[in-house]
């Protein structure tokens, strides 16, 4: 990625936006000179080259709480790089989960991203053997009463108190509400519309 970017804009340097490769959440930004881009390729940790320190130094070093590389991606003008990774602790040296105050987002919204866009993949190849493949073959009828059935036991769990029935179904009702709007050629951005609407 060396070769990508621009390092001569800032006098050897590229902005670096370290990102939760899981949430999406912006960490933290750092400085990196070729070197200290390079060792962040090569080792899958993130490392900067520190402006007050003049030196380089991978995040973590001595608290332990370093970045483990996901991705790396160069910006349009060559001139900044996106970097993905797992947070492994705080990454704030003062304890914050980012070193813009924030608390660690949950990923759940980014696993019902993950699972749309599977259940978007199984309408477009109907995968012989897929339970997925099975309900959108069935159609809109099928697939709306398997969300009224999920709905129902979704309901029965919380009335008995069994959180962990409570989960599963409602995991199952989620999915299947995913691929009922998949059917209708809808996502879960035209629900999230509406939410935020009701919000306001």
């Amino acid at each position: 990625m060396n070769e990508q970017l621009n390092f001569e804009k800032m006098g050897g340097l590229v902005p670096a936006v370290i990102q939760d490769a899981r949430t999406g959440q912006v960490l933290m930004v750092g400085f990196m000179n070729k070197e200290a881009l390079q060792k962040t390729a090569d080792e899958k940790k993130v490392t900067f080259w520190s402006r007050t320190k003049k030196r380089l130094w991978q995040k973590g070093e001595t608290s332990g709480n370093f970045l483990e590389v996901v991705s790396m991606q160069s910006d349009c003008d060559t001139d900044a790089v996106l970097i993905k990774a797992n947070p492994h602790g705080p990454v704030c040296h003062t304890g914050a989960f980012t070193c813009f105050g924030e608390n660690e987002l949950s990923h759940g919204t980014q696993v019902l991203a993950e699972l749309e866009n599977i259940i978007a993949g199984r309408k477009i190849n109907m995968p012989e053997g897929s339970y997925t493949s099975k309900l959108f073959t069935a159609g809109t009828a099928r697939i709306a009463q398997k969300v009224g059935e999920e709905g129902v036991e979704t309901a029965i769990a919380a009335v008995l108190n069994d959180n962990p029935k409570l989960a599963e179904e409602t995991a199952d009702l989620l999915y299947h509400i995913i691929v009922l709007l998949r059917q209708q050629n809808m996502t879960f951005a035209d629900v999230a519309d509406v939410l935020r609407k009701r919000m306001k």
